[in-house]
């Protein structure tokens, strides 16, 4: 996520941190590399210049001359201008006293408008919220198709019409919504491969129907600037209160992320980082800047951790590890644990300096290898994981054929376990195992 941009900032903080004090040669290179480093990465040139223009009236002030660590000064500053272009704080959804709260999200075809619909129904839903998921895309039949797997999927209701009218079929959606009581309806709607008249006009029909308490535009962060405009252009012709971006885990440049606040003044209240159902997460500005900078995400890793990771398994995991009786069996509910909470290179990448190219260029965990590795230890016997030393070369041959790895990659899974439990003999694990074994008393 936002790759690039992370890079070339990484290299200017870098450069700052080098200088002894803030000169006017210095801050202005320090300038010029992040301007450069925006422009390439597709952000607005409008939002560019003024970004640019306020760090440099801040930095040149008389508080970061005097300060006794000015570089320090400077980075909080463009941290600080960051947080403000993605929105300064986190918004929540709108609200209404009156049941169903509709919610309806209108974007360009392609821009993962009908699964989105899916991921936030999810998210309301483990709110403890009641929502219904509907079609409005009387065109393209295979949306509603979608949906309705999406709905089946994550086990949320899905209203359905063989009505073919907008008027009848929204007037049909509201009074099934409202005889059942749900707290959300969230309503997909049409969506082309370009803005026209004739989408506009049948949006704006929607949006006066079903009166929402909010319109979401759904952009697809991988087009950048495009997404950007689109954005605008539904702001002007039938009104949006916000956005939600999507495919930011694969938008490695960060333009749209940069400049849609900016240029549209909507907030971006969710973010879509991964094609399954649950890859959507809040926003929020802060820690988006804070990872831009190299500062890591530490804030959602133990949100992920304490949503996903089993504390009592992992403190049953400990007490084997100090009494030496880590098995293969523990070792493979750890992988699954881990592989719970996402790739292991973007949980890596939530770590401060981590996604640095310049500093952490060799670290990527082979996701592949990690499967592999399962496989291997899902393939062998309850009797051959409780006691590996029985697996023979007769074994090898049987677990290899039956996980499809060669006999080399069992042999080293079988080499690596060992060397594994070798190391938590180690006086230095066993202090950190049982300082584990406290906190996860405490908690």
């Amino acid at each position: 996520m936002l790759e690039n941009l992370t890079h070339r900032f990484s290299k200017v903080l870098r450069y700052l941190k080098g200088e002894v004090q803030i000169s006017e040669e210095n801050m202005r290179q320090a300038l010029k590399e992040i301007k450069l480093s925006l422009l390439e990465a597709d952000v607005n040139f409008r939002v560019v210049k003024k970004f640019i223009e306020n760090i440099r009236e801040k930095a040149t002030g008389r508080e970061v001359h005097e300060s006794l660590n000015p570089s320090q000064q400077v980075i909080r500053i463009v941290q600080q201008e960051l947080e403000a272009i993605l929105g300064s704080e986190s918004r929540e959804l709108n609200k209404t006293a009156v049941k169903p709260a509709y919610i309806m999200l209108a974007g360009l075809q392609g821009s993962g408008k009908t699964t989105t619909a899916g991921k936030l129904a999810l998210h309301l839903k483990k709110l403890d919220k009641s929502p219904l998921l509907c079609s409005l895309d009387l065109k393209r039949l295979a949306a509603g198709e979608q949906l309705a797997i999406i709905a089946r999927e994550i086990g949320v209701p899905y209203f359905t019409s063989s009505c073919r009218d907008m008027g009848l079929l929204t007037a049909e959606l509201k009074k099934n919504a409202a005889d059942f009581g749900y707290d959300y309806v969230i309503a997909d709607t049409a969506g082309r491969l370009h803005i026209d008249d004739e989408l506009m006009e049948e949006l704006r029909l929607v949006k006066g129907t079903l009166q929402p308490v909010e319109v979401i535009f759904v952009a697809d962060a991988l087009t950048g600037q495009d997404a950007v405009n689109s954005a605008l252009s539904f702001s002007e012709k039938i009104g949006i209160d916000s956005i939600i971006l999507t495919k930011l885990d694969a938008d490695a440049r960060g333009g749209a992320a940069l400049s849609v606040v900016s240029v549209t003044g909507k907030p971006i209240k969710f973010i879509g980082n991964g094609e399954k159902i649950a890859d959507l997460e809040k926003f929020y500005p802060e820690r988006l800047a804070a990872k831009i900078l190299g500062m890591g995400d530490i804030l959602t890793l133990i949100e992920k951790t304490e949503k996903e990771f089993d504390h009592r398994q992992a403190e049953i995991i400990s007490k084997r590890m100090l009494a030496n009786e880590f098995g293969l069996d523990d070792f493979l509910s750890q992988l699954k644990q881990i592989e719970k909470m996402g790739s292991m290179n973007d949980l890596m990448g939530m770590l401060p300096n981590m996604g640095f190219k310049g500093n952490m260029d060799h670290v990527h965990v082979d996701e592949k290898r990690l499967c592999h590795l399962a496989a291997v230890i899902e393939s062998m016997t309850g009797k051959e994981r409780e006691n590996p030393k029985i697996i023979d070369g007769r074994r090898r041959l049987r677990i290899s054929r039956g996980s499809g790895r060669p006999v080399s990659e069992v042999n080293q899974v079988l080499k690596s376990y060992q060397e594994m439990k070798k190391s938590f003999k180690k006086p230095f694990f066993r202090k950190m195992l049982k300082k584990f074994d406290n906190f996860s008393k405490m908690m």
